[in-house]
């Protein structure tokens, strides 16, 4: 399997618990990002924009027409796209999405998963409009062009999209889709989920099934989408069915408690492991984690958590850790404010000035220096994440001026900086 470069690069998961199963009636949204290791993912921040009618919008590959105004957001931008894995504009939109394989081929260019994230956030003031928006695009469009930028390879995508009022699965085809709403809590990684529970389909979604002989026109079962649509023969069930299972358990298990810390937490699962083990091979689920390290087929290197509260005067606030999460920080970064430029720096080299590139470097050297590096870049990160969960609460930061937010989250990022680049020195000796 790991000589097979179909299987590279295929991870991602993400979660969503609705108001009634968190411990503060927010709603909670997270996911990892798994790309390739090297691949610098930076974070984006725009302001609102407007736009002169005709103007002309340039995604990853192809023009669209742009629409007349654009929200505030925050997205997490692998170096070489115009698109987001994941992210949140101002009206508590969050999206993120996932490489699926189905029986349709892809060719050409039209717009590409992260396109569709971006999109959907630019133009969407809820995630029912999202989801609208991005369905709409799709079946214009349609998706295709690399997601990568040093291979040719276009993958059909899956999207997870909530606001402080309801969560939905989407799930694609090329142009075909289906829509399930979720009630509490769910989850998604690499593979269709959605089968004759849907609650929307593309118009020709079951034609399109017939027509290629995946569904018989004469089942008098309800239609499922992924039954018809699924291929498993480009990469086996066992690269996201161990991490989605393991990401429903905890949704499950914490359904009414659920909180940013414990979804930090399942953000970093290795199966319960504080470092992933090292004698498992790729037929074992658990060598694909939720914090995923398993070149080529992924590694995770940016999380977000948002927390988006029922009240719509409260602020939104994305927790961001660059890079791999079990060696990484979350920080808190306001919507409305402005986030420090060290997070929005990086590029395909290495850089000190970039908050990436620093976790990359410490991750490497915990990699190098084995379990006990690990284990204390945890514990110094761990107390720096409290720390901040402190000062948030003590400082009530929620009343503040988007100003004063500004200068909390400069304060932050400096402190991890400082801490980032002690434990660089510490672990390399």
């Amino acid at each position: 399997m790991s000589g097979n470069d179909s299987m590279a690069r295929v991870a991602c998961d993400s979660l969503v618990a609705l108001s009634s199963a968190t411990r503060d009636g927010s709603v909670l949204f997270a996911k990892n990002s798994d790309r390739p290791a090297q691949e610098c993912q930076p974070l984006f921040q725009a302001a609102r924009q407007s736009y002169p009618h005709g103007t002309r919008l340039r995604c990853t590959y192809i023009d669209i027409p742009q629409v007349s105004e654009t929200p505030r957001l925050i997205g997490s931008r692998p170096f070489w796209t115009w698109g987001f894995e994941h992210g949140l504009n101002e009206y508590g939109v969050a999206i993120g999405n996932h490489t699926v394989f189905t029986k349709d081929p892809l060719s050409g260019q039209g717009l590409i998963g992260m396109d569709l994230v971006r999109l959907g956030l630019e133009r969407g003031h809820s995630a029912g409009e999202s989801l609208e928006v991005m369905t709409g695009l799709i079946a214009l469009y349609g998706q295709g062009g690399s997601g990568y930028c040093d291979k040719d390879w276009p993958y059909h995508n899956s999207f997870l999209v909530a606001d402080r009022h309801a969560a939905f699965i989407l799930e694609t085809s090329d142009r075909q889709w289906a829509t399930r709403r979720i009630a509490a809590v769910g989850s998604l990684s690499n593979h269709l989920t959605i089968g004759s529970d849907w609650d929307g389909l593309s118009d020709r979604a079951i034609e399109h099934a017939i027509a290629h002989g995946w569904w018989s026109a004469a089942c008098e079962e309800r239609f499922d989408f992924a039954a018809a649509y699924r291929d498993t023969t480009v990469v086996p069930e066992v690269v996201s069915s161990g991490r989605h299972q393991r990401t429903c358990t905890f949704l499950e298990e914490g359904n009414g408690t659920i909180d940013v810390d414990s979804l930090k937490r399942a953000l970093r699962d290795h199966y319960g492991q504080p470092v992933p083990r090292s004698d498992l091979t790729p037929d074992d689920p658990q060598y694909f984690s939720v914090c995923m390290h398993a070149e080529p087929v992924g590694t995770t290197t940016a999380s977000m958590i948002a927390h988006i509260p029922a009240d719509p005067d409260a602020p939104l606030v994305y927790w961001a850790s660059l890079g791999v999460p079990c060696s990484g920080a979350f920080v808190p970064l306001y919507i409305d404010g402005d986030i420090p430029a060290a997070l929005t720096r990086g590029g395909e080299q290495a850089s000190d000035d970039s908050v990436w590139w620093q976790c990359r470097q410490l991750l490497n050297q915990v990699e190098r220096s084995g379990p006990d590096a690990g284990a204390l870049v945890r514990r110094v990160l761990g107390q720096f994440e409290s720390d901040i969960a402190r000062h948030m609460r003590e400082g009530r930061l929620g009343r503040r001026s988007a100003a004063e937010r500004t200068a909390f989250m400069r304060g932050v990022v400096d402190a991890l900086e400082r801490r980032l680049r002690a434990l660089i020195t510490e672990t390399a000796g």
